[in-house]
């Protein structure tokens, strides 16, 4: 029987090959101190067989195995019995959309299809193009240009060229490389012609897309997942990108079928801000970046916006034209990145409508840009699809005849309303997450998966209607406030997000930074300048592995940005620029300034972690603790937040009890746990505070016996203190599970935070 979920602990395995290793074996080793942090299941990143060396297991190669390099099927049943006998359980994620196919030998089922073509077995398994070709061939664009099918050699029955060997269909091994190659079932050319015969998880040609839509396939990619329920040794999954299915809904409903009744299944459904999730999914909720977006928000100052709008001003961007920006990168992504998933729609739905049109590309890439969500074909999103057609017709009343073409094929749905989703998703992933959060520079904490930065932050209204909506709606969705896949930690979004109160002294910094350490680009240096604020050590020391870390990361940043360089075409005088900038900061005196200003704000970064943690481990939902959030934590992107966790230091932390992050977290994920009832199923009642400074609480009761309130805005508020400010606190005794202390009636905000910024209240039974 499966056991209830409280909480979660998110930890990222991977075999020694890739670099370092964390198994299932080191998981079981940690059960005790998971156990004693107050957690009740173990998360678990991808454990089926993935290429080899990956440090994060989304590049499944074979899903039908558990990765051997991670301890295998055996492994995986150890550390299942010894949870269970902690009364503990697991939750694993799993990656329905897509296998690796970077090194082919490795995926059985692509090496497979590549030999045999349309008369493998597998040829179903892959949403294939085999019409992109004319003779049928698999394009595969993993060639520097299509002249380096001219080094292709013959081994055997192998076609090699440096690294890469793929098979040589049966009987066709007679030959130069490039005779062999003319007569496979695939045709290789260069990446850089913008065409590919598969769909791919976004734009990655490692990653091939699955058909989960065919039984037969959602069958061979789920035995697996199928024993661990039938054998008991899974609680629930998680759900990677469900919205990149031709048919996320049917996909769900199948794997509820598989898992039964009481798995908790969440999923990577990435909403817009003002998305619902549909009502009707057989699912607890999502992964919770709805959730980090509204817990991080109340803790931005909105009287910030002005002056950081004004700064990135400073910088030559217009803040009033980021909507323009983000219109014209989602038409370049489809028209450019994605240029071969639209031109695969384009001919989908001429077929389906008999008739093709000069301006459907164009047509297609301009109705995204007035379709703000990731996929739009859920029934409680039908007026939305019409809607953006409408906006779409009135922006560009040119586009008519062609928006008409679409409409035509879209009245048959199947292919064609299939593929219009998944290249939505597509394309707001690589406009949005992928290249807007970088060139966005005015708060960058804002920019974060799901999140919307052009709002600046969350009002408590806005806060407490989500929080009661989920309690009613979504009780045991999962929360969360770092990922494997979030841009900043959420302590560097929490020391970052500080700005919001203090947007003088910043751009006073900055100002005084220019001139010492001049960026090569205004725009991306604002950017940048943030994100090593946000990171920057309190000691001021500067080792080689920050070192490092900051110029990986500002490579990633301005490539993904794509303003100056990018991934395929890198601009190396640019990028030379910003490493030498970036070098000139670590090791001048704007360092010394750096760290002056990191001390000056630290202490209210700190009180925004804990309130913006004890808020995530208390608001409605299940909340999950990624690897190492249990103490401070500086990551930036991946891989960056992929390193190794320092467990010793958390353990030794535990047993002490004086870090005030892992006291917060321990005590929360205790209280839940002598709480069942009250986080799984009590109502969700804001507390609302009385007084001259009653703007910087938020508070809420959880049930008849619990009280959350966490402290916000500390800048202004330790200028000009508490005052005459209570808490009014719901008739009884209470006690603080954090401080002990005891509190009943209205409760003076001074007395209540006098030990810690935040206060988690248990009613107190005698």
């Amino acid at each position: 029987m499966a056991l209830p979920v409280l909480s979660t602990y998110r930890l990222q395995l991977r075999g020694e090959s890739s670099g370092f290793g964390f198994t299932l074996a080191d998981a079981e080793d940690l059960l005790d101190y998971l156990d004693d942090l107050g957690v009740t299941h173990l998360y678990l990143s991808p454990i089926l067989t993935a290429a080899p060396g990956s440090t994060h297991g989304y590049d499944v190669t074979d899903p039908t195995t558990v990765s051997p390099e991670l301890g295998g099927a055996d492994g995986l049943a150890r550390l299942s019995a010894a949870a269970r006998a902690r009364g503990m359980g697991l939750v694993v994620d799993i990656v329905p959309n897509h296998v690796g196919i970077d090194s082919p030998q490795e995926n059985p089922w692509w090496w497979d299809v590549l030999r045999h073509g349309r008369d493998s077995p597998y040829a179903s398994f892959f949403d294939i193009d085999w019409d992109l070709d004319v003779d049928g061939r698999i394009v595969l664009p993993i060639l520097g240009s299509d002249d380096d099918a001219a080094d292709l050699t013959v081994d055997g029955d192998l076609l090699r060229l440096g690294d890469l060997a793929l098979p040589i269909a049966p009987g066709t091994g007679q030959g130069t490389g490039e005779q062999v190659h003319d007569r496979q079932h695939y045709r290789l050319v260069g990446w850089r012609n913008g065409v590919c015969g598969y769909r791919r998880f976004f734009s990655i040609t490692s990653l091939a897309g699955l058909r989960q839509e065919d039984p037969a396939v959602f069958a061979a990619t789920h035995t697996e997942v199928a024993r661990w329920f039938n054998e008991g040794l899974v609680d629930g999954v998680r759900i990677d990108h469900p919205d990149g299915l031709s048919d996320p809904a049917g996909y769900l409903v199948r794997l509820r079928e598989l898992t039964g009744p009481d798995a908790w299944i969440v999923i990577e459904k990435i909403l817009a801000v003002d998305e619902a999730l549909e009502p009707t999914l057989p699912v607890a909720g999502t992964t919770g970046y709805d959730v980090l977006r509204q817990v991080g928000g109340v803790f931005v100052d909105p009287g910030g916006e002005p002056a950081l709008t004004a700064l990135v001003g400073s910088a030559g961007v217009d803040y009033r034209a980021m909507p323009k920006l983000l219109a014209e990168l989602k038409i370049r992504t489809a028209t450019q990145t994605l240029a071969s998933e639209l031109a695969r729609l384009r001919r989908a739905i001429a077929a389906a409508a008999g008739v093709d049109h000069p301006l459907l590309p164009e047509a297609v890439a301009t109705l995204l840009t007035h379709i703000d969500v990731y996929r739009c074909d859920y029934p409680g999103l039908a007026a939305m699809l019409p809607t953006a057609l409408a906006e779409t017709q009135s922006a560009a009343p040119h586009l008519g005849p062609a928006l008409q073409v679409l409409a035509a094929a879209l009245a048959h749905r199947g292919e064609p309303a299939t593929r219009l989703q998944q290249l939505c998703g597509a394309v707001t992933a690589k406009a949005v997450e992928d290249c807007l959060f970088y060139r966005d520079a005015r708060l960058v904490s804002l920019n974060e998966v799901g999140g919307e930065p052009h709002r600046f932050g969350v009002g408590l209204a806005e806060f407490h209607q989500n929080a009661a909506d989920r309690a009613r709606l979504w009780p045991q969705a999962m929360t969360t406030l770092t990922t494997h896949d979030t841009k900043r930690g959420e302590d560097v979004r929490a020391r970052i997000g500080v700005l919001s109160q203090v947007p003088s002294l910043w751009t006073e910094f900055l100002a005084r930074w220019e001139i010492k350490a001049p960026s090569p680009e205004p725009a991306t240096g604002q950017f940048l300048w943030q994100n090593i604020f946000g990171v920057w050590p309190l000691t001021g020391q500067v080792t080689d592995e920050l070192r490092g870390r900051l110029h990986q990361y500002a490579e990633k940043a301005i490539r993904e940005a794509a303003w100056h360089t990018s991934w395929n075409d890198p601009d190396p005088g640019f990028e030379t620029a910003v490493h030498t900038w970036l070098d000139t900061v670590l090791d001048g005196p704007v360092a010394g300034q750096l760290t002056e200003l990191v001390s000056q704000l630290n202490p209210h970064a700190a009180s925004d972690a804990l309130g913006q943690k004890l808020l995530a481990l208390t608001v409605p939902g299940i909340p999950d603790v990624y690897q190492g959030t249990e103490l401070w934590d500086d990551s930036l992107v991946d891989p960056d937040n992929r390193r190794a966790v320092d467990y010793a230091a958390r353990r030794a932390a535990l047993k002490e009890l004086q870090h005030p992050k892992i006291r917060v977290v321990t005590t929360a994920l205790r209280v839940r746990r002598a709480h069942p009832e009250t986080f799984l199923r009590g109502d969700y009642v804001p507390v609302l505070a009385e007084g001259e400074a009653s703007e910087h609480i938020v508070a809420f009761r959880r049930g008849t016996d619990i009280v959350v309130a966490v402290t916000r805005w500390t800048v202004r508020l330790a200028e000009k203190g508490w005052g005459n400010t209570v808490l009014p606190l719901p008739e009884g005794t209470w006690v603080d599970a954090l401080s002990g202390a005891i509190a009943d009636g209205p409760t003076a905000a001074a007395q209540s935070f006098s030990d810690l910024p935040v206060v988690l209240l248990e009613r107190h039974h005698g």
